[in-house]
């Protein structure tokens, strides 16, 4: 509805103009002024009142991860990085966690939850298929085994196994450089592994609390960050559309 208001607004605007004015340049140049104005209040207005709306919404309940990890100091504000972090064993690993939206990884349709509620008033669909990149290193070693899982309420999958570089991309930008290949060899399909080694590297994994207990405390944290997200969006597109312009 807005979308068809705001052509009939400057046109209403430019027939006003058109009619007052005797000089055509002064007058093609006020149309253009006014028109501008009648679409940037309209848009502002709407921004205003979605941003309004989306600052009512209740968040959910505060929830702590799953012991011994620890939340990254700053991870809300970060576009990409590692959300948990943890050390393990007497080898002192490191093991990092980020995290994304399945939807936002996999290919269109293969995402089969599609029920567009996350029970809790949610900015933007479900968020029950998480996505995660996992990092785990030693501190003598130049490399670190990275895992790219699928993170449900009742389980957790791999999809695949590969050895990097420490210096390589981390968060985000690995799991995309880890979707479409990279320069290093990244070992062979996981599910073309035998069926024994898939079991040894799941139970590798859960070994060091990477299970379906991260999931009440990753989507809640999803959420949080997609609401600040959101909310700092608004704020951000009102303020440039606001901005003075130059005389």
């Amino acid at each position: 509805m807005l979308r068809r208001a705001a052509p009939s607004a400057a046109t209403a605007l430019l027939r006003r103009a058109l009619s007052n004015s005797p000089r055509p340049r002064s007058s093609a140049a006020a149309t253009a002024v006014a028109s501008s104005s009648a679409v940037n209040s309209i848009l502002l207005r709407s921004l205003k009142e979605h941003y309004l709306e989306v600052s009512k919404m209740t968040p959910p309940p505060k929830i702590s991860p799953p012991k011994p990890y620890t939340i990254v100091k700053g991870a809300l504000d970060q576009t990409s990085g590692p959300v948990l972090r943890r050390s393990y064993g007497e080898a002192g690993e490191e093991i990092s966690i980020s995290v994304a939206r399945l939807s936002n990884i996999m290919p269109p349709g293969a995402d089969s939850d599609s029920d567009g509620s996350d029970g809790a008033g949610g900015v933007s669909g479900s968020i029950s298929q998480l996505f995660l990149h996992v990092d785990i290193s030693r501190p003598e070693s130049s490399k670190s085994l990275q895992f790219l899982c699928g993170l449900y309420p009742d389980a957790v999958g791999i999809h695949s196994v590969c050895l990097r570089s420490k210096t390589s991309a981390s968060g985000a930008v690995a799991v995309a450089a880890a979707t479409k290949g990279g320069g290093e060899y990244q070992g062979r399909i996981f599910q073309e592994l035998d069926e024994k080694v898939r079991d040894a590297f799941h139970f590798y994994i859960e070994a060091r609390g990477i299970n379906e207990k991260l999931f009440p405390f990753l989507q809640a944290w999803l959420y949080v960050k997609d609401h600040r997200n959101l909310i700092r969006w608004f704020k951000s597109v009102g303020a440039v559309i606001n901005e003075p312009k130059p005389e």
